[in-house]
């Protein structure tokens, strides 16, 4: 009787502890994996990558010192990315983003139709007058649209038929395929009739050279123009920002990134490319001596 009772008793317990085992784990299974909170590993492997890469720019030499002012702000945000400039000329630039030598082309004109046919797409980041420039010693300070395609095409040769001091008139320009070139003959009106003094190789050597000369007239962009040389009025307005940007400045033109249709940039490129073209960059833009478009 003893022994059965002491079995009995035994058994009761057993089943108890199993009971209570079976409990527990049923209940807990999910939990700890559920309430576990991710490493500092697992949090990094789903932020977003940071930005890393080159990104080469080509083209226009008048879109210089925007450039690199989007480029020295972008960097600054994006440390692991390097933004590379090559000032070739307008045409070369695009043809390079075409070729797929650079990532971005820089033209300081409007696409030509054969340019877009070959898949090239504008992106307009800022507006610049060209502003046609004198040396400061020069008394002429106002042209027409019209003055000036004259002096461009050989018709007017001396500066007293414009009311100033007697001399020849040095005709500054820029060399074939240029941004520059190809915008102000386009707006003036003297596509591939123009009878150039001296037709040189940036936006620099220009400025300088009319500096230097007190009887040469030039064209360069609006944000390269500094006290070394006067530039006029022309049909009566300055070239400034507003004039520019509500087009009363006769002589202006876009400042353009070029990309490629159907070529997927990197990263790095799609994103300096929506910098440039953002309305954060106003301010930039201005301080480059550009004109932001507006948005």
């Amino acid at each position: 009787m003893k022994k059965s009772l002491a079995l009995i008793c035994s058994l009761a317990l057993c089943l108890g502890l199993f009971a209570g085992c079976s409990s527990s784990n049923a209940g807990g299974s999910a939990s700890p994996s559920a309430s576990v909170p991710a490493s500092p590993s697992q949090e990094a492997s789903q932020a977003p990558a940071a930005l890393s890469g080159v990104v080469n720019t080509d083209g226009s030499t008048s879109m210089e010192k925007v450039v690199k002012v989007l480029s020295e702000s972008f960097m600054q945000d994006n440390g692991g990315v390097t933004i590379n400039y090559n000032g070739s000329g307008s045409g070369t630039g695009i043809q390079s983003v075409i070729d797929g030598t650079c990532d971005l082309g820089l033209s300081s004109r409007e696409l030509k139709d054969e340019e877009a046919a070959n898949g090239a797409v504008a992106h307009v980041v800022a507006l610049d007058g060209v502003a046609i420039v004198v040396n400061p010693a020069n008394t002429v300070a106002d042209l027409t649209v019209e003055q000036i395609a004259k002096i461009y095409t050989g018709e007017i040769a001396d500066w007293s038929e414009l009311g100033g001091a007697a001399g020849p008139i040095a005709v500054i320009g820029r060399e074939a395929g240029s941004g520059t070139r190809g915008a102000f003959e386009e707006i003036v009106g003297v596509a591939d009739q123009c009878v150039y003094t001296n037709e040189l190789t940036s936006t620099g050597d220009v400025i300088a050279n009319v500096a230097s000369n007190p009887n040469a007239i030039g064209y360069a962009s609006l944000s390269a123009v500094d006290d070394t040389v006067k530039a006029v009025k022309v049909n009566g307005v300055e070239a400034s920002e507003a004039t520019v940007q509500d087009g009363s400045y006769a002589i202006q033109r876009p400042f353009v990134m070029v990309t490629k249709d159907g070529a997927a940039p990197s990263d790095a490129t799609q994103a300096f490319l929506d910098y440039a073209m953002s309305g954060d960059v106003a301010d930039i833009i201005r301080a480059a001596g550009a004109v932001p478009p507006e948005k």
